[in-house]
């Protein structure tokens, strides 16, 4: 089996029995963007936890 079909297979198993088609489709949508959030950071890297904290702080701030 493919790797993407493998991974699906995979999610499918561990949702409960009763899971609908919506939300085998929302778990796998949220595995895929979880894939392309870690392709994002190999590919463009990430932001230091110093400036996310400082980023935190000012929209904790503001609100």
């Amino acid at each position: 089996m493919s790797n993407a079909k493998t991974e699906a297979v995979e999610l499918i198993k561990k949702l409960p029995d009763d899971a609908t088609l919506e939300d085998i489709q929302h778990h796998l949508h949220v595995l895929e963007k979880i894939k392309q959030g870690q392709r994002r950071l190999v590919s463009e890297g990430g932001i230091p936890q110093a400036v996310m904290e400082q980023d935190m702080a000012r929209w904790t701030a503001s609100s």
